[in-house]
């Protein structure tokens, strides 16, 4: 949420911004809307005032008679006070519903387009593997070495529904040990929050209310994260931190839970796009500093594409687009890795960098050295999601009839072993 002093005294480069991120959003009707907010609250105190002021006034009055009308005007006077409540509260409700709507300003680096299409490549690293055979998807190369059961998946789950089994479910759980040891070793704790969150949560996290139809919801109104940044912003909820502790870096591992509404007929086949799954997550709250936030970024794109570079899998970085940035974000790299079967790239990881936005809706201040109350910046980037990771791995290195190679750094994880076969 941008601070409403802000969207006033910016109103040209806010409603600028929405547009870049093709979000329709009226400013001047929600600065009106602001003005007459401010006006009927001066009204509703002016009439409270009043009211108190009278009130010492009975108090300190002995005519009876005098006091007794005094008591029937302010009957009337506190009627007349609710009926301007009311209408206060109405147009205070239709605000912040307005103010929940405006997205973040998008960082000028942020290239113009409608869609993820539109993305820009900033880094390609690795080599693409040439195989002396045709190489196969890792559907056929997970069910041939008895990693991976969809059929059987969707009659337990329904569409997108799997079994990771044997060798596929091993090499899951090395590469989460993997990479809680490489995470964890550039400072980060690790956390393993609750996916069932409240709704305020998702609000100040900037999920609600445009995402909800990608999420699963409960029968109390709760919903289950997508993501551990859900649970790890509202960790801190409404807290005053301590600025000697800041930043502060969260490793959260969570089941993840999206409905992937509206993608009915995309990557139907195998694990790129499915309904659960695990991912490790990179949180940082930092100062509330432009520059900082800016590093950061870097820092946790860094961390995951040398998380990547270790496990020897081609891949590219695109900052994305305006279109394609959430509510909430004032930049975002997409890092995708290279699936030899499909001839492109997938997206496996993403980084974003947010201010205050997500931290105003949530209430995460602190003092700064002046003491002066500051929101902290928040910032996020996926260190890991499986099952998708499995999809680039076993294809770059698929070995024909003899398998699939493991990883280096994955073999002590695997019991030693240097292949499934």
């Amino acid at each position: 949420m941008l601070d409403i002093k802000f969207i006033r005294e910016n109103k040209e480069v806010v409603a600028a911004g929405a547009k870049k991120k093709f979000i329709n959003i009226d400013i001047e009707k929600l600065v009106m809307l602001d003005d007459k907010r401010l006006k009927e609250l001066k009204v509703v105190e002016d009439l409270r005032a009043e009211v108190n002021r009278v009130s010492n006034d009975i108090a300190r009055n002995q005519d009876a008679t005098l006091k007794g009308q005094l008591i029937e005007e302010m009957r009337a006077v506190k009627e007349d006070i609710k009926t301007k409540e009311e209408k206060w509260r109405k147009t205070m409700e239709e605000w912040q519903k307005m103010m929940l709507q405006v997205p973040n300003v998008p960082d000028i680096s942020a290239p113009a387009g409608k869609s993820d299409a539109e993305n820009q490549e900033v880094k390609n690293w690795g080599v693409k593997p040439e195989f002396n055979f045709e190489p196969k998807n890792h559907i056929e190369i997970m069910n041939k070495l008895g990693m991976l059961d969809l059929e059987r998946g969707v009659r337990a789950h329904g569409f997108r529904g799997y079994f990771l089994k044997n060798d596929g479910a091993h090499l899951s759980f090395a590469i989460w040990n993997y990479a809680i040891d490489f995470f964890t070793a550039r400072g980060f704790s690790l956390i393993i929050p609750p996916v069932l969150n409240r709704k305020e949560n998702f609000l100040g996290t900037g999920f609600l209310p445009e995402g909800q139809e990608d999420l699963y919801k409960t029968q109390d109104g709760d919903y289950l994260a997508g993501t551990a940044e859900v649970p790890l912003m509202g960790m801190h909820g409404g807290e005053i931190l301590d600025k000697k502790n800041l930043p502060i870096k969260y490793l959260g591992f969570s089941p993840c839970f999206r409905r992937e509404a509206g993608s009915h007929g995309k990557d139907v086949k195998g694990l790129i796009r499915v309904n659960e799954f695990y991912k490790l997550e990179q949180v940082v709250l930092c100062e509330a500093n432009h520059e900082t936030s800016v590093k950061f970024h870097e820092e946790l794109t860094k961390n995951t594409e040398e998380f990547i570079e270790s496990l020897g899998i081609p891949y590219r970085r695109v900052v994305n687009c305006g279109g394609d940035l959430g509510l909430g974000q004032v930049k975002k790299y997409d890092i995708e890795l290279w699936v030899p079967k499909e001839n492109k790239y997938r997206e496996i990881a993403s980084a974003s960098y947010f201010h205050d936005f997500q931290t105003r809706r949530l209430g995460i201040r602190y003092k700064d050295e002046n003491g002066k109350m500051q929101y902290a910046h928040s910032l996020n980037q996926t260190a890991i999601a499986t099952p998708r990771i499995l999809v680039s791995l076993v294809e770059n290195y698929q070995q024909g009839n003899e398998g699939v190679l493991i990883p280096e750094v994955l073999r002590k994880y695997m019991g030693g072993k240097d292949s499934i076969k």
